[in-house]
């Protein structure tokens, strides 16, 4: 009841002004809003339903980007699209490699390894993308981006206690001949190219849509050392191909798809051993290893969809993915070896979804079945320097493979109960089956790229790390399954003047776990069990002052239980452990103005509120911290001014602001864990904004645009660990990225 009331508290605060103010501004523009429901202001369509529906017709806090919004708002690869959502968090400790999604505080929290599963579902076309290498992607030739807050446990349901986040590629719309191309330039010797074309073979019935995007740059960040690399160097090649056939414009629709891609850049910049860090400025590290960050990514996949009537229809989605990723990231930040790892994993994924979609009057239903396979195959290199004694180099290699399955079967329908009142049921019954594999780890003499000596078997080792003999053939397994209903019911009033209020209850889960950062001591290696969300939320959303302004806001509370996150244990070894109880609650608003033909206004605010109820890491009790990743408020802001229209010519400028609060980086947050030398108050961001802005001018089919990211130069970091809990006597920082500029031509044809 407690939760209840605090999400309805919420949502009548935010609601409750909106709706009043709104409902007058619907009377003072009447006169106007009869010509613009069907004008310039066109709906926003999304699929978040699974089905193609008004963004505003839709019972759930969404956020639809579109492709070129993101170009606006200098949105090029998906570790940035935070500038775009409202408590939307993205960090990582590569850069751009295997960005860790946070929304609305729920995240892998100070979870760094390559097996996890993302909280939060990501998707490309509607397909689930089960390792989180494959995240970081360029975004390109996009239609938009939909980023479903809260979790979705019914049709986006796996590993979903955060939310989804699914791209949407553009694809044959098999009507004429398109495309465009477009090349860049900028600072730090940058140079972006970007293409699409589409063509339509037979019209209504067959087409091609071929795109590609390249992006090379020196490094971001000054390394002073002698020779080094320099961090954050940009070196990405993708590029999609999708064929559609709808044979004599019948009720058959197959788009089939194929992409690759490849990211050869050098790591993230990393700040750690204190006494490096003399006489550097903030963009700049002395460094003697910076690594290379080789990222590999490749799949196909079919959607076919088939009208049995106009009333029913039926769809099936298969793909098949896979690729790898070699990080070599020296994580010390010093001119010495300390500490250098070498992150290597291959994956691979299969999955299948059908489902049935029927609309008839009031009533709409999907169900279907959903089947999932991946697998992962690690070889980790830990080099530890000359930590085994004086000029003796070593390190600990590690090397493993999970493989998951998942089964589904859903179904949710949405039913007019009474005009403009509808009731949404929907649910989903889940089984989870993972397996851990030929588990062996060793430590040995040497380092991570030179011949090594191997010392002792420490994966299985049943003594204490370092006292079990070599043993080549010695291996570890284990198994983990569990099942799970999840589900959604909610309840959504359209008011005649426009607006639509609603109220829903979401169940989210998230499989179990394996500890894939054991590699000192086979008793870290275990499966902790499921996460899980009962989320509670209202919310409103409608258009007003004559279709110009669009507003949608949410109240939310979260009963979070046993998010899985590491605590590190004597040894050491890094065990993966449930916090029991955590409580989340905050609150939502976005809104867009069409001022006139020449201005409009966009903007963004979260507000959020999330704790440990209960949670004792390395000794230390934590209840009352707040989660990592999770900023007590968020806002984002923009405008799009138009100089000038000739009608042939026109000039557009675009600032946009974000802002964030104080977020931390560890569940321990400034406290440090008793008999330790920690200093986890290091390791947090305070208060930060960033400005970025555009300028493009579009002169019949050609648009020449400069563009500036980050302004002010503001120096932040991105993600952060207190290594003196390992044993290491530094901080690991990630920075984030300087100030970037430049610019583009881009030809329509």
């Amino acid at each position: 009841m407690k939760a209840v009331s605090t999400a309805v508290l919420l949502a009548t605060t935010i609601a409750c002004p909106v709706v009043a103010w709104a409902q007058d501004a619907q009377t003072a523009s009447d006169s106007g809003s009869q010509n613009a429901g069907s004008s310039s202001y066109a709906d926003i369509v999304v699929t978040a339903n699974r089905r193609e529906q008004s963004i505003l017709a839709v019972p759930i806090a969404v956020s639809a980007v579109a492709g070129d919004t993101l170009a606006t708002k200098g949105i090029t690869n998906s570790a940035n699209l935070q500038d775009a959502v409202p408590n939307l968090q993205i960090s990582s400790p590569y850069g751009n490699t295997q960005p860790n999604f946070s929304l609305r505080g729920i995240s892998v929290a100070n979870e760094y390894n390559s097996n996890q599963a993302s909280p939060i579902g990501v998707y490309i076309d509607d397909v689930y993308m089960a390792s989180r290498t494959s995240h970081g992607m360029g975004l390109f030739d996009l239609d938009r981006v939909e980023v479903l807050r809260g979790p979705q446990g019914t049709l986006f349901g796996r590993n979903t206690t955060g939310g989804a986040i699914n791209f949407i590629t553009k694809g044959p719309s098999l009507h004429g001949n398109e495309g465009y191309a477009e090349v860049g330039y900028g600072n730090y010797n940058t140079l972006t190219a970007q293409a699409g074309i589409e063509t339509t073979m037979v019209e209504d019935q067959l087409g091609l849509r071929i795109a590609g995007n390249y992006v090379k740059s020196d490094g971001l960040i000054e390394n002073v050392y002698p020779g080094g690399r320099d961090p954050n160097r940009q070196n990405t090649l993708q590029g999609r191909a999708t064929l559609r056939i709808k044979p004599g414009d019948g009720p058959l629709d197959i788009k089939i798809k194929v992409y690759g891609g490849r990211d050869r850049g050098t790591q993230a910049a990393i700040h750690g051993l204190l006494s490096a860090r003399t006489g550097l400025g903030f963009f700049q590290v002395n460094e003697n290893r910076i690594g290379l960050n080789q990222t590999d990514a490749y799949g196909v996949s079919a959607n076919i969809k088939y009208e049995l009537s106009p009333e029913l229809s039926f769809t099936s989605i298969t793909s098949r993915d896979g690729g790898s990723q070699l990080i070599q990231q020296a994580a010390d930040g010093a001119p010495q070896d300390i500490l250098d790892v070498w992150w290597r994993s291959k994956y691979a994924q299969f999955s299948e979804e059908a489902r049935f979609n029927y609309g008839k009057g009031p009533l709409n239903l999907v169900g279907g079945f959903f089947y999932g396979w991946d697998r992962v195959v690690t070889d980790n290199d830990f080099g530890i320097g000359n930590a085994l004694g004086p000029g003796v180099d070593g390190g600990f290699f590690q090397h493993y493979r999970q493989e998951r399955r998942s089964y589904a079967v859903f179904a949710q329908g949405d039913y007019e109960i009474v005009p403009r009142l509808t009731l949404t049921l929907g649910a989903r019954y889940t089984w989870d089956r993972s397996q851990y594999r030929d588990g062996r780890a060793y430590l040995y003499a040497g380092y991570v790229d030179t011949p090594k000596l191997p010392l002792a078997t420490t994966v299985p080792c049943a003594g204490q790390p370092g006292t079990c003999a070599y043993s080549p053939t010695a291996t570890f397994s284990t198994d983990g399954k569990n099942n799970a209903l999840t589900g959604r019911v909610s309840l959504a009033y359209k008011f005649d003047s426009g607006p639509m209020i609603y109220v829903s209850y979401n169940r989210g889960y998230r499989s179990g776990a394996f500890n894939g950062g054991s590699y000192t001591s086979s008793s870290g290696i275990n499966y902790v069990d499921p996460e899980r969300v009962n989320a509670y939320e209202a919310g409103i959303k409608g258009r007003f002052l004559g279709n110009a302004l669009t507003l949608s806001a949410a109240g939310f509370y979260y009963d979070y239980s046993k998010q899985q996150l590491q605590d590190l244990r004597p040894g050491p070894v890094g065990i993966l452990v449930n916090a029991p109880k955590s409580q989340v609650y905050g609150a939502e608003l976005e809104a867009t103005l069409n001022a006139s033909d020449a201005i409009s206004f966009n903007a963004a605010v979260g507000y959020l509120h999330a704790t440990y109820k209960e949670l004792t890491l390395q000794g230390a009790n934590l209840a009352g911290n707040a989660l990592p990743f999770a900023p007590r408020w968020t806002l984002q802001g923009g405008m799009n001014l138009r100089l000038f229209d000739t009608g042939s010519s026109k000039l557009v400028f675009s600032p946009n602001v974000s802002y964030f609060s104080r977020q931390f980086f560890s569940p321990l947050n400034e406290i440090n864990a008793p008999g330790t030398v920690q200093q986890n108050a290091e390791l947090q961001q305070r208060a930060y904004a960033k400005v970025n802005a555009t300028l493009a001018w579009t002169i019949d089919r050609f648009t020449i645009k400069g563009f500036v990211n980050n302004v002010f130069n503001a120096k932040t970091y991105v993600y952060g660990l207190d290594l003196r809990g390992a044993g290491f006597p530094y901080p690991f920082l990630v920075p984030a990225a300087p100030r970037t500029f430049g610019g583009s031509v881009r030809v329509a044809f």
